[in-house]
C-alpha cells in the first residue's frame, strides 16, 4: 500500500478582524480585492446579545447526569438545548392532522409516515410550531428581508470598504451567533494520508484519509474520507469541482431527496449528468479534476451523533452551547481541511477548487463557500432552507421545519428560538449569500412540481437580493428581479440561477454549471 502522509493545522474559528474578512487567519485585504490569502493565526468573535436573545440556562441535574452516559438520542439533546434557551420542552397540544382546522385544503394523508400530500405531489407537514406547509404564492412573502446594505446603526453601506470593515463582520456575527453556530477558535489538527492511488493511464485517483488528532477525547475516532481524480496527462494543476458526497471514496450516489419523514434525515439523491455521462466524465471531459468529500465522515447526520464527530470531539462529548456549530459548519470546516490538502498536491490548482452540493449538501456547499473564501466557486442544487431559501418565505421547507428533531442538528442551538418566529430572525439567505461575493455562486432547484419543498423562487429571490453586494464590488448580479420560466439560465452574471425541468436532482444543470464556471476556472492547457 502506498502510504504518504501531510499534517495540517486545524484552526477554522471565524476571525472577525478589523479588514472585515471573516475566515480565520486571513490576513487583511484591500476592499476592493476582496480576502487576500490565509495566514496561521485566529481570532474569535465575542458574543453579543441579539435577536430573541435568552440568556443560557446551566444544564439541570438531570442534563448533568445524561452527559455522562453519551450518546443522547436526537430528541433528548434536542430537549437539552430548548431547556438551555428556557424554551418550552413539549409540544403544543393540536387537534388530530385529519382534524386540523388549519390543514390546507384538498390534502390528503401520504402513502407513507405522518405527511399530508395533493394532486400536484407537494407534500405538508405540520411543525412543532402548529404551522403547516404552504404552496400558495398570495401567501409566502409575509415578511420584509433585511437590508444587505444597512449596517446594525442603520447606516447606508454605498462602498466596498464599508462592506468589508464593518457590515460584512456584523452579518458574520449574527450568522455565527443565532443561525449556523460558531467553529471553536481551534480545532484539531488533521493529518492527511493517501491511501491508494490508482492511474489507469486516463485518471489518476487518489483515496485520501484526514486522521483529526483526537488527543483531547480519545473515545472519539474522525476519519474525514476524501477521493480525488485528475487527468493523468495533465500538463499541470488543474482544477477542481469537490462534491459533497454521501458515500466515501466515491462509492456512487445514494437515494432519497426531498422532505424526511418527522423525525428522520434521510441522506439527498445524488445523481451524475446527461444520459450516458456523469458529473465526474463531465468535469474530466473539461480538463479538470473531481473530488468527493463524506459528509458523514466529519460530523453524522443525526442530532444523537452530536456527542461523535468533530463536534463531540470538540465538545469532548458534551452537549452543545446554544452558540455552537451543527453538521453544517463542521462540514464546511471538513471542506476546508480537504482544501488545506489540495495546497500540498501538486496535481491540484488550489486556487481553482470548486464545491458542488445537493439537497442538505447544497446547505454545506453554499455555507462552505460562505466561510472559507479559498473556494473559487459553488453549484448550489436544491438547498431549500438553510441554504440559498430564503427564511421568511412560507414556502415548501421552512424554519419550523428545520427546528424539528430531524435536521436542527445542522444548525445551532439558538436557531431553535425562530421557530415560530421567522420574522425576529436577525439575517437572511440573500445575506449568506452575499458573503460568497465577489465569487461566482450558481444556484439550481428543479420543478415545482417534483421539487417544490426546496421552493425555487425563493431561493431565485434571494440571489436576486444578495446582488446589490456584487455590484457594490464591481461584480454583475442575476441581472433581473423577475422569476424566469422554468428551463431558462440565467447565468450572464457572476449570480447565476437555473430552475430545471426535472425534480429533486443535480443532474439536469450540471452542463449548464459547467460551462458557467467555464468563464472563471481555467486548465493547464489555457
Amino acid at each position: 500500500m502506498f502510504l504518504l502522509k501531510w499534517q495540517i493545522c486545524g484552526a477554522m474559528g471565524i476571525a472577525l478582524l478589523a479588514s472585515g474578512v471573516d475566515r480565520p487567519a486571513f490576513a487583511a485585504a484591500d476592499a476592493k480585492d476582496g480576502p487576500a490569502a490565509a495566514t496561521t493565526t485566529t481570532k474569535g468573535a465575542a458574543a453579543i446579545a441579539g435577536p430573541l436573545s435568552h440568556a443560557a440556562a446551566p444544564l439541570s441535574a438531570a442534563a448533568a447526569d445524561t452527559e455522562k452516559s453519551r450518546p443522547l438520542s436526537a430528541a433528548a439533546d434536542r430537549r437539552l438545548m430548548l431547556e438551555q434557551l428556557h424554551l418550552p420542552t413539549s409540544e403544543a397540544s393540536f387537534p388530530s392532522l385529519a382534524d386540523d382546522p388549519k390543514r390546507p385544503a384538498n390534502t390528503r394523508p401520504a402513502a407513507r409516515g405522518s405527511n399530508y400530500t395533493d394532486d400536484d405531489g407537494s407534500t405538508y407537514v405540520r411543525s412543532s410550531w402548529g404551522n403547516w406547509s404552504n404552496y400558495d404564492e398570495s401567501k409566502a412573502n409575509p415578511y420584509p428581508l433585511p437590508e444587505v446594505l444597512r449596517l446594525n446603526n442603520g447606516q447606508a453601506v454605498t462602498d466596498a470598504e464599508t462592506w468589508w470593515k464593518l457590515r460584512r463582520p456584523e452579518i458574520v456575527e449574527d450568522f455565527d451567533r443565532e443561525i449556523y453556530g460558531r467553529v471553536p477558535k481551534e480545532t484539531p489538527k488533521v493529518t492527511w494520508e493517501v491511501v491508494k492511488v490508482e492511474d489507469d493511464g486516463k485518471v489518476k485517483t487518489k483515496q485520501l484519509l484526514g486522521h483529526v488528532d483526537n488527543a483531547t477525547d480519545p473515545d472519539i475516532n474522525v476519519d474525514i474520507q476524501l477521493t480525488l481524480a485528475t487527468p493523468s496527462g495533465a500538463t499541470g494543476p488543474v482544477p477542481v469541482i469537490m462534491q459533497f458526497s454521501g458515500f466515501g471514496f466515491g462509492r456512487g450516489p445514494g437515494a432519497g431527496g426531498g422532505p424526511p419523514l418527522p423525525g428522520t434525515s434521510p441522506p439527498p439523491r445524488q445523481t451524475g449528468g446527461p444520459p450516458g455521462s456523469n458529473w465526474r466524465q463531465q468535469v474530466l471531459d473539461k480538463g479538470w479534476g473531481w473530488a468527493m468529500l463524506a459528509p458523514n465522515s466529519i460530523q453524522g447526520d443525526n442530532g444523537a451523533q452530536l456527542s461523535q464527530g468533530i463536534v463531540g470531539l470538540c465538545n469532548k462529548g458534551q452537549p452543545r452551547k446554544p452558540d455552537d456549530w451543527g453538521a453544517l459548519r463542521a462540514w464546511a470546516l471538513g471542506a476546508s481541511r480537504a482544501l488545506d490538502y489540495f495546497e500540498s498536491d501538486k496535481d491540484v490548482d488550489a486556487k481553482q477548487v470548486g464545491l458542488e452540493g445537493h439537497s442538505r449538501y447544497g446547505k454545506a456547499a453554499l455555507v462552505t463557500l460562505a466561510y472559507d473564501p479559498r473556494f473559487a466557486i459553488a453549484y448550489v442544487s436544491s438547498s431549500g432552507e438553510g441554504g440559498a431559501k430564503l427564511h421568511r418565505r412560507d414556502w415548501g421547507e421552512t424554519v419550523d421545519n428545520m427546528a424539528g428533531t430531524g435536521e436542527y442538528h445542522w444548525m445551532a442551538g439558538n436557531f431553535l428560538k425562530y421557530g415560530g418566529h421567522w420574522d425576529e430572525m436577525p439575517v437572511d439567505s440573500h445575506e449568506l449569500i452575499a458573503l460568497c461575493a465577489p465569487r461566482p455562486v450558481f444556484i439550481s432547484g428543479g420543478a415545482t412540481k417534483g421539487d417544490g419543498w426546496v421552493d425555487a423562487k425563493g431561493m431565485f429571490m434571494a440571489a436576486a437580493a444578495a446582488g446589490p453586494v456584487y455590484k457594490l464590488l464591481g461584480k454583475k448580479d442575476l441581472g433581473t428581479t423577475e422569476f424566469p420560466p422554468v428551463g431558462t439560465p440565467l447565468v450572464d452574471g457572476d449570480l447565476a440561477f437555473c430552475q430545471h425541468t426535472q425534480g429533486h436532482t443535480d443532474a439536469p444543470n450540471w452542463p449548464v454549471f459547467l460551462e458557467f464556471a467555464g468563464r472563471y476556472l481555467k486548465g493547464p492547457a489555457h
